[in-house]
């Protein structure tokens, strides 16, 4: 029974190992695949190739901290506004193609953006800092308006008519600027950005025309519905970052003399609208993704730090951390099997398929690695290692008193194992707590070491 425990241990250990390094190295079954394919004519299918995720210092790219500004924001609703803000710049990101962007807030008022193979500073700003801002204005009520032309100074109106006069020849009355000023009259609406669900340019097929449809969230559809039924009749005008959507008067330009104000021919209920006008599929494309990349909730300005890694560099990087790496491997098992003999060997086996665990581990966890997370990794090897060391010393001292292979192997693991297990359990704390409490850089490593500790228990309780 005893036998037969151990035999499905190996099993299951060999089928691990199998697993594990094939998903580390698929390129060498897959070519061993190819290879029985082309002399057999057969199809077998490839392993599952899972690229490593590896960082800006490994891999090249922009890093930019941003401080938001929060003085308008409460304190209660600060988090919340903070996680928005990280979400609608991953979107914004997302849709300009950028690989994995790494998004995070620091602290209270910071965020930190992380954007692997990215290596223009000044693009990678403007496609973070580029604040579309939607909203619909509707006219001045007459009450409203003339309260607003009791504010405009004498002299002003008398500059406008003389102004006209000198610049067209034709004489106008106060009258008719005041009833133009008048028509130029919007207030903002609530309804802005912050309710767009999507928008997207479409060619209208009856007319041909170019179109962008926008589709309004669920707060949004009620909101829009209100403000099309008090506005029948009237122009509701759409302006984006302050100035018209369209360019309307064909100067080729929008400028503040351009007003896209269509008339609202009655209330409009289901959460949709059309934009029309002086559009081509380019220009209606630009404006619709601008709007569905989103509008911040807070001000972020310019970036407070900005640090650019180049590839060559990463490339460098990660050849050293691999080389590293692979002596630091050798120099262990080479030490393993000299001082341990047989026991040593099968250490230094167990180790390999520590090693392949974690890196498999990490691609399917699809956590992203860094000098920093490679060093974690190193010395959760040098853990790993060490629970070794402790069990097979023991199992030697059980050996020198006089104890059967079986005994002595036994008893030196019972021995070793509380050793091994409350080293590895402290290890594990206090990378949790630098995990959750320190910056990016510092999470990378704990993280790996968090992994590292945790096969490193079951690679020692099962493989070892």
């Amino acid at each position: 029974m005893a036998k037969k425990r151990i035999y499905l241990i190996l099993f299951f250990i060999f089928i691990l190992a199998f697993f594990a390094g094939n998903l580390s190295w698929p390129e060498y079954f897959n070519q061993a695949v190819d290879l029985i394919n082309s002399k057999i004519g057969s199809s077998f299918p490839h392993f599952w190739n899972v690229p490593f995720r590896l960082g800006l210092d490994l891999q090249g790219g922009t890093h930019l901290v941003y401080e938001a500004d929060l003085s308008a924001i409460n304190n209660e609703s600060r988090a919340k506004k903070m996680e928005e803000l990280r979400d609608i710049i991953e979107r914004r990101i997302n849709i300009y193609g950028v690989s994995e962007p790494i998004v995070q807030i620091q602290g209270e008022n910071r965020l930190i953006v992380e954007l692997a193979g990215v290596k223009d500073v000044k693009e990678a700003i403007n496609m973070i800092g580029e604040t579309p801002y939607l909203e619909f204005r509707e006219k001045f009520s007459s009450e409203e308006q003339d309260e607003a032309i009791k504010n405009i100074p004498e002299e002003q109106i008398s500059s406008i008519v003389e102004e006209v006069k000198q610049n067209s020849g034709r004489n106008i009355t106060k009258e008719e600027v005041l009833n133009v000023i008048k028509e130029s009259f919007f207030k903002t609406t609530e309804l802005t950005g912050e309710y767009l669900k999507s928008a997207e340019a479409v060619i209208e097929q009856s007319a041909n025309k170019i179109e962008i449809s926008l589709e309004f969230t669920k707060d949004g559809e009620n909101i829009f519905e209100q403000i099309t039924e008090r506005n029948i009749g009237k122009p509701l005008a759409i302006y984006l970052d302050g100035m018209s959507i369209i360019d309307t008067n064909g100067d080729g330009q929008i400028t503040s003399e351009d007003l896209y104000a269509p008339v609202v021919q009655g209330k409009i209920s289901g959460g949709k609208a059309v934009i029309t006008g002086d559009l081509d599929l380019k220009k209606a494309k630009q404006i619709a993704l601008r709007l569905n990349s989103g509008a911040l909730p807070v001000k972020i300005g310019e970036p407070i730090s900005q640090s650019t890694v180049g590839p060559t560099l990463g490339a460098v990087s990660l050849n050293k951390s691999l080389v590293a790496g692979i002596y630091g491997f050798l120099a262990i098992a080479v030490f393993l099997i000299l001082y341990y003999r047989l026991s040593g060997f099968l250490a230094v086996l167990a180790l390999f398929v520590y090693v392949v665990i974690i890196l498999s581990l990490l691609k399917l966890m699809s956590a992203t690695m860094t000098l920093s997370g490679i060093a974690g990794f190193i010395l959760s090897l040098g853990m790993a290692v060490d629970a070794n060391v402790l069990i097979f010393s023991r199992f030697r001292e059980e050996l020198k008193l006089g104890k059967s292979f079986g005994i002595a192997l036994e008893e030196g693991f019972r021995r070793s194992w509380p050793s091994v297990r409350d080293g590895n359990l402290t290890v594990i704390i206090v990378a949790v707590i630098l995990f959750f409490f320190g910056t990016s850089f510092v999470k990378g490593f704990s993280l790996t070491l968090i992994i590292g500790n945790i096969v490193s228990v079951f690679s020692a309780n099962f493989i070892t």
